[in-house]
């Protein structure tokens, strides 16, 4: 069958594989001839893992069913699986072929708190799992071992920089993944961030027979804001600072001694995060000196860098990815990137990665919002998730059979 799908019955024409450049050899087009047959066949199978894993959202370090429904979809279609990987309970791994060029297959699967699979991260893991079996049935022919990774907590956890320190990607020499999208890109501007929190410690007393005895952690608080807002205009371009309030107080007559405040501080890169971090700190000393509070920090995971992407393998994942009908107008018109920031990201700087995004219809609506949520499991959702897992399949069927990029990546 033709991979350019029809969207609205999600079955392929017939016709010459759309996903072999001209001139591609009679190995690599036969590869990627398997490799649809087998995404297209169990294309179901993969939409019903994304909307299983959407129905059931887990965040960080807790998304126990969802890896679960990963694994066992790695298991119906005949692959082995370590659930428990690299000492993480939620983190998985499946490994297939013994060819030298290792391809690593990234599955994400948490979700955020409130909106849910706001980020799509149940059509990144089913889009993995279609990839990686797809290329497992090809492995040997094409001198490829493929990993397929179950990686949790990327919302904040930092599940990949873990599993990176552990040895998850030792012996890796590309690792991949898709990322759903309002629209079509190529890559963002990923901006190293850290996640911490911040607690405020005072006294409580009654509000007002005797606020005088309190040291109120909550102004504590207020003046730090306060203090944040007026560094921002400073703040060069690309460094940012946001956070929300997790625990105020109690009871409005109770001068609150107890205050936390979960905060992203993000830069262009490490060094510019580094440079950030201090003055972001200064804003809360500012307030817990102005109130008589004590102050702490709370490191929520590692610090996620900027990212690297590898050219060659993108364009290969452009070709692949416009055979099956996708545009990067965006991208050919210079529209400035989108700005996220990933764990992704630490991988891309050991390891050759990429990390595009692929559209699908969102209504006008951006990633962490509810109705991006809603829009991730829509017919546009599905077809992303068979487009995603044929991109990434045949972008790695290209590393193992251009013996040029081959060459290079197993170099590295």
């Amino acid at each position: 069958m033709g991979a350019r799908a029809d969207r609205k019955k999600g079955a392929g024409g017939k016709g010459a594989l759309k996903g072999v450049p001209k001139g591609a050899t009679q190995e690599t087009a036969a590869a990627k001839k398997v490799a649809e047959t087998v995404i297209v066949q169990g294309l179901p199978e993969l939409v019903a893992l994304s909307h299983s894993i959407h129905s059931t959202p887990e965040l960080c370090y807790n998304e126990t069913r969802s890896a679960s429904a990963v694994a066992d979809a790695l298991r119906a279609g005949g692959l082995e699986v370590t659930e428990g990987a690299y000492e993480i309970e939620t983190a998985l791994e499946s490994r297939s072929g013994t060819g030298e060029l290792v391809i690593a297959l990234c599955a994400e699967y948490d979700a955020l708190p409130e909106v849910g699979h706001a980020c799509g991260h149940n059509i990144i893991a089913a889009s993995a799992v279609g990839a990686g079996l797809a290329l497992a049935a090809v492995a040997d022919q094409i001198g490829l071992q493929v990993r397929v990774l179950g990686t949790p907590a990327e919302e904040g956890g930092g599940g990949k920089i873990l599993m990176l320190d552990r040895g998850a990607f030792a012996g890796v020499h590309a690792a991949m993944m898709v990322h759903p999208w309002p629209t079509e890109r190529l890559t963002g501007s990923c901006l190293a961030v850290a996640h911490f929190d911040v607690h405020f410690s005072g006294k409580e007393a009654h509000a007002s027979a005797a606020p005088w005895e309190g040291v109120n952690a909550l102004d504590a608080m207020t003046i730090s804001q306060v203090a944040l807002g007026l560094l921002r205009q400073q703040l060069p371009p690309g460094d940012q600072v946001h956070g929300v309030i997790t625990r105020g107080g109690g009871g409005a007559n109770v001068i609150p001694a107890a205050v936390t405040g979960r905060y992203m501080a993000r830069s262009l890169t490490i060094g510019g995060l580094e440079t950030l971090e201090p003055r972001i700190r200064a804003c809360f000393e500012a307030g817990a000196l102005a109130t008589g509070c004590t102050v702490a920090y709370q490191k929520l995971s590692p610090d996620y860098s900027h990212m690297e992407v590898d050219p060659a393998l993108l364009a290969a994942y452009r070709v692949n990815a416009e055979s099956l009908g996708r545009h990067f107008d965006a991208d050919d018109e210079g529209t400035p990137l989108p700005t996220f920031s990933t764990d992704m990201a630490n991988v891309s700087l050991a390891v050759p990665t990429i990390h595009p995004l692929i559209g699908i219809a969102a209504g006008g609506a951006v990633n962490h919002q509810h109705e991006f949520a809603a829009a991730c499991i829509t017919p546009s959702a599905d077809a992303a998730v068979r487009d995603g897992a044929l991109a990434l399949a045949w972008t790695a069927i290209d590393a193992a059979t251009d013996p040029v990029l081959r060459q290079r990546l197993l170099r590295v």
